[in-house]
């Protein structure tokens, strides 16, 4: 706190004492926070609400994450996003990725192209950020945290291409709520081992090898590779065991004994 009262008053003294009174100043009484913070958490619950109708009518949904340079078709990760969304909209997954540019609108074209839902969760931003054409069906977000909730809620999979820093932290986010048992398991793939391996290697070498600040376990709950058909085929088994239409496990059946056959 004397820090920040002393760089005020080193603040104060740099403008000239007649210009003081045109510094804007904002009085607000408590009546007037408490009802500004109510109408806060009104829109963030409606937004809430909204999200979670929307993404409940799809089932098997892959989310897809990665950056929004305004790539296209020319650009290998754009390629491989578009062929990975076609192939797992014509197996009958619903694709959710961010509604923007880049790896957002790969992941809707390629949904599109193929038939399936595409759907897009954009967030309303002064630039930079628009819903691109390829989504059929999408929601727009004020709020980063709700749009990150509704991209993770209930997800076949999570699949990321190459990003900045928004797609590490929806990346660490999902990995921490694995790890933390906060969220059921589920395939996080990582596609670009060019782009991912430096990270991996931090992982292991840094954070696992010298720190211990994570187990082995946890560098396993990701997969790293470069080919879509290993990616789909991740998800795929995942989908076959724990999916709404995976069979239960057979139960442990003890064979009947001699003497037991003798009773019967």
């Amino acid at each position: 706190m004397a820090i920040l009262v002393m760089l005020f008053a080193i603040l104060m003294d740099m403008i000239p004492e007649d210009e003081l009174h045109k510094i804007p100043t904002r009085e607000i009484t408590q009546q007037a926070l408490e009802s500004e913070t109510a109408e806060r958490i009104g829109r963030i619950d409606t937004e809430f609400a909204d999200g979670f109708d929307f993404i409940n009518k799809y089932n098997d949904t892959v989310s897809i994450f990665g950056s929004a340079n305004k790539w296209d078709e020319t650009n290998p990760h754009y390629q491989k996003a578009r062929e990975l969304a076609i192939a797992l909209s014509n197996d009958g997954y619903s694709i959710v990725t961010g509604g923007g540019p880049g790896i957002m609108e790969a992941g809707n074209r390629g949904a599109q192209e193929a038939g399936g839902h595409s759907l897009g969760l954009n967030i309303q931003l002064p630039r930079e950020q628009y819903l691109n054409p390829y989504a059929t069906e999408s929601m727009s977000f004020r709020y980063f945290f709700t749009r990150k909730v509704l991209l993770a809620f209930g997800a076949m999979a999570y699949v990321y291409f190459p990003g900045g820093f928004g797609t590490f932290d929806e990346l660490f986010e999902i990995i921490t709520l694995i790890q933390t048992k906060k969220m059921e398991h589920a395939p996080i793939i990582l596609i670009g081992s060019e782009f991912w391996t430096g990270l991996d290697r931090f992982i292991r070498t840094y954070m696992l090898k010298e720190l211990g600040t994570v187990q082995e376990k946890d560098v396993e709950l990701y997969t790293i590779t470069d080919d879509i058909l290993v990616a789909k085929t991740i998800i795929d088994d995942f989908r076959d065991k724990h999916g709404p239409l995976a069979l239960p496990p057979s139960p442990d059946i003890t064979p009947l004994s001699n003497d037991d056959l003798a009773l019967s």
